[in-house]
């Protein structure tokens, strides 16, 4: 059976879980941390690559051993240092992991002092009244970890976007592969670039639909098939995805990429507006009486509804309708229209690569300028630069300016914000850069009220440039900061400064919807990658799908602008 990267990826991260609740070497988990980051987001499969008896690439972070887990698990599916830390830890233990808010450390905390092992074992820990006694947790996070478990009850696994590509991807080629297939598109919240998946819709078109079947529930990945006729089917894939297909004639295939494309919400507000005009809408088409007046494209349905054709993004039923009624929507920005980059790491801090190699790496993704921000002196774990560290990095980028043709280096830095809100550099440093990125990393959790005043603080700093992934958010392992974001993206208007969406597929933060007020109340968004090795450039087009959702243009983006219009740009907020 296949094995994507993803697959890799998991095991590695799975590896850094059981190694941190051990209590391991931080930089042992670290490495194991970056190699799951670093595999999984590789534009090439591994996998295939040693199938074909290729050496396996250079990829920055992955050494001699980590390199010979990878050969065991391409060719096996497993890993047998993995399956020894099992054999020393709770079977269930990692099951822990996947409550927001509950990271390794926490996890070991639990296990080491209440023998919390299970879901189970935590539930009844918590409606106990147990947890919050412990050091570092407090009855607020006890009562996270309690509606955390209520909701997971009734929530389905969701897959993050980049990872159900690898699975969803490499389905749909192998159904184009099928001979008298003309098109197979994946629909649902994948084409709607949600952030995270639930399951998978493919939509088929072909003039006979049981070669196309048979493909499908042949397919090596299925684990399970969950039902199957003539031109419908499900199944569930070995990673646990389930996927649903449809096979469709062409003159249905518009009406039924929009209606499996939804939001659910979209479809009824058209399938009311169908109604209103004496029209039926539904998968096979728009009909008036028994007759089909369209449904073979998208844009035919929608005009048939008297609205111009909307982009899948846009489908949440968040106002796109009516303002397609009243006119032309917003032509949302694409990855061609990013001039350049404004966050990344190198060797300096917890990157993978050379400064050098960042920048010829962004110059070859047709970027015209890179912002070089290492992490600032107080995260020494990831080896945080100081005044003095900095100062000859800004000399070595001066040095590579003066000698690289094609690409623009500014001098940055990704500062922390301290719990008071003041800037983790001193000001005379800070004034001799070309942009500031300030971020938190720390006291994710205080109140509301203090949360803001800090953010707000660091923003009337004078040299205060852009908000790194303002929420702090990491998908199925931190909640958003709990803050007064309106308060706070109308200050970044008043002060002049600006947001970033970090393009960081754990990450995607700026939310969409807290975009969609950004464009509103007139702030810029900075669309970054955070890149910390020369891959993860290619990061962007998932900050791109998040930046649509949030009905932003080129207009509303910061990175969009040639050189010359963004260096008054930046030195206006310092």
């Amino acid at each position: 059976m296949p094995i994507h990267n993803a697959d890799i990826a998991a095991i590695f991260e799975e590896i850094a879980d059981l190694l941190e609740i051990q209590g391991a070497n931080p930089f042992r988990v670290r490495a194991y941390r970056n190699a799951a980051r670093t595999v999984g987001e590789f534009g090439r499969d591994l996998a295939a690559l040693l199938a074909r008896g290729q050496a396996l690439p250079k990829i920055p972070g992955i050494g001699p051993d980590l390199a010979r887990k990878i050969h065991e698990i391409a060719s096996t599916g497993k890993s047998s240092f993995l399956e020894r830390l099992h054999k020393e830890l709770p079977e269930t233990i990692t099951e822990l992991l996947h409550i927001p808010g509950l990271g390794p450390k926490k996890v070991k905390a639990l296990y080491d002092q209440l023998k919390v092992d299970s879901l189970a074992d935590l539930r009844a820990a918590a409606e106990a009244g147990r947890i919050r006694e412990l050091p570092g947790f407090g009855e607020k996070t006890e009562r996270h970890i309690l509606e955390a478990l209520a909701v997971r009850t009734d929530t389905a696994r969701r897959f993050k976007r980049p990872v159900a590509a690898q699975y969803a991807e490499a389905l749909a080629a192998a159904l184009r592969a099928v001979p008298g297939v003309t098109r197979v598109e994946i629909a649902g919240s994948y084409r709607r670039c949600r952030e995270t998946v639930g399951d998978i819709d493919l939509l088929v078109t072909a003039p006979d639909s049981a070669p196309v079947m048979a493909r499908f529930t042949g397919y090596d990945e299925v684990a399970e098939v969950l039902s199957q006729g003539d031109t419908r089917a499900s199944v569930v894939l070995r990673c646990g995805l389930q996927v649903d297909l449809r096979v469709v004639p062409e003159s249905s295939y518009g009406a039924a990429l929009a209606y499996f494309t939804g939001s659910k919400a979209h479809n009824i507000t058209l399938r009311k507006r169908a109604q209103a005009r004496g029209l039926k809408l539904n998968e096979y088409g728009v009909f008036r009486g028994e007759t089909s007046i369209a449904g073979a494209t998208e844009e035919s349905v929608y005009a048939a509804l008297g609205l111009p054709w909307i982009p899948p993004e846009l489908r949440e039923d968040r106002g796109e309708v009516e303002w397609a009624e009243r006119g032309p929507l917003p032509t949302l920005i694409t990855r061609a229209d990013l001039r350049g980059d404004l966050h990344c790491h190198t060797k300096a801090s917890d990157g993978a690569n050379t400064l050098r190699e960042m920048a010829e790496a962004a110059r070859s993704r047709g970027l015209e300028y890179l912002a070089i921000t290492e992490h600032s002196q107080r995260l020494r774990m990831v080896h945080g630069l100081d005044s003095a560290r900095l100062l000859k990095q800004m000399d070595e980028i001066d040095r590579l300016n003066a000698e690289l043709s094609g690409i623009v280096l500014f001098k940055g830095i990704e500062v922390d914000i301290l719990e008071d809100g003041r800037l983790d550099l001193p000001d005379e440093v800070l004034g001799r850069l070309d942009l500031v990125i300030g971020a938190v990393h720390s006291q994710f959790d205080l109140p509301p009220a203090k949360q803001t005043a800090r953010l707000l603080k660091a923003m009337d700093h004078p040299h205060f440039t852009i908000l790194a992934h303002p929420t702090t958010r990491e998908l199925d392992k931190r909640p958003p900061l709990e803050a007064d974001w309106l308060r706070i993206i109308r200050h970044a208007r008043e002060r002049g400064c600006y947001l970033e969406l970090d393009s960081q597929p754990d990450r995607l933060d700026l939310l969409d919807t807290w975009c969609r007020v950004a464009k509103e109340e007139g702030v810029l968004v900075a669309i970054n990658s955070d890149a910390h090795s020369v891959h993860d450039f290619d990061d962007l087009v998932w900050g791109i799908g998040q930046a649509r959702r949030g009905w932003l243009t080129r207009e509303d983006v910061l990175n969009t602008r040639p050189l010359a219009e963004l260096r008054p740009m930046l030195a206006r907020t310092m």
